[in-house]
């Protein structure tokens, strides 16, 4: 096994901080959540602005935020991905379809990161940061991904009795009732979540598989939670789940081009239907 280099270790320790909520912190923010030494964070920190990865806030120069190279390198991340590429695309065009927010997120431990997100069109929409992250188990997305990841995995990042945290009075709170949903989502093929991350916001999403017929994604429409009726539920399920295989489908997945020509085949008129 390589041998980690403490230094770097501790420095990214620090940058991914800032992956979280939090858009910017003080030095003794820093500190507390790290748990270093306040000389080891500032050394850290000044060898950070040196390189321009942290940048002092333009509001308070004893406050830091992500500077231009991190921004930088999580541009060349985006445009180099596949899976990034191809899912704005059509997150684009399922957007334009439905006029509501659509996203594609990755799973990251207990949580999901959002990789793509287009805004929809209407006056009253939902709007979602690109790299921001929430926890799996209250997200449509994270259910979706969760649904997939094998047993042990799954008992491993929530073992039997845990509670998870309650971000609205909606959430799952323990790992019994989300391994109960995730039933639902193996038997349904996608997840929905009504105001369990925030109040007042409905998702509905559907699984990205790569090449291997794996899921590495999901896709999902973000509806404001007055609006996600019953009729609303059944045409953006749809519209969701045909964005999500098109994806699946540009990716590779040999199961998802089937289904998307078979799909297409059925809405082709024949000669007994047309009326000739």
């Amino acid at each position: 096994m390589t041998r980690l280099v403490p230094a770097v270790d501790r420095a990214f320790d620090v940058l991914e901080l800032f992956l979280g909520e939090e858009e910017e912190l003080s030095m003794p923010e820093i500190v507390a959540l790290t748990g270093l030494p306040r000389t080891t964070v500032f050394e850290i920190v000044g060898t950070l602005l040196a390189r321009n990865y942290l940048s002092r806030t333009a509001d308070h120069k004893d406050r830091f935020e992500l500077g231009f190279m991190s921004f930088q390198l999580g541009t060349a991340y985006r445009w180099r991905s596949r899976l990034i590429r191809v899912g704005q695309r059509i997150a684009e065009e399922v957007s334009a379809k439905c006029s509501e927010t659509v996203n594609v997120a990755v799973l990251d431990g207990h949580d999901v990161v959002y990789l793509c997100t287009v805004e929809g069109n209407q006056a009253v929409r939902i709007t979602v940061s690109v790299g921001r992250r929430l926890p799996a188990h209250c997200t449509a997305l994270g259910k979706v991904l969760l649904a997939n990841v094998n047993k042990e995995e799954l008992g491993q990042l929530y073992p039997a009795g845990a509670q998870l945290v309650s971000r609205t009075q909606y959430t799952l709170t323990t790992s019994e009732r989300l391994f109960r949903e995730l039933d639902e989502v193996r038997a349904s093929g996608y997840a929905i979540d009504r105001n369990e991350s925030n109040e007042g916001v409905s998702c509905l999403a559907a699984p990205i598989m790569d090449d291997s017929d794996r899921v590495v994604a999901a896709m999902s429409v973000t509806i404001p939670s007055h609006r996600f009726t019953a009729e609303e539920e059944s045409r953006l399920c749809s519209v969701v789940m045909q964005g999500a295989l098109r994806v699946s489908a540009r990716l590779g997945c040999r199961a998802s081009q089937v289904k998307l020509t078979n799909e297409n085949k059925s809405e082709i008129p024949t000669i007994e239907n047309t009326g000739f």
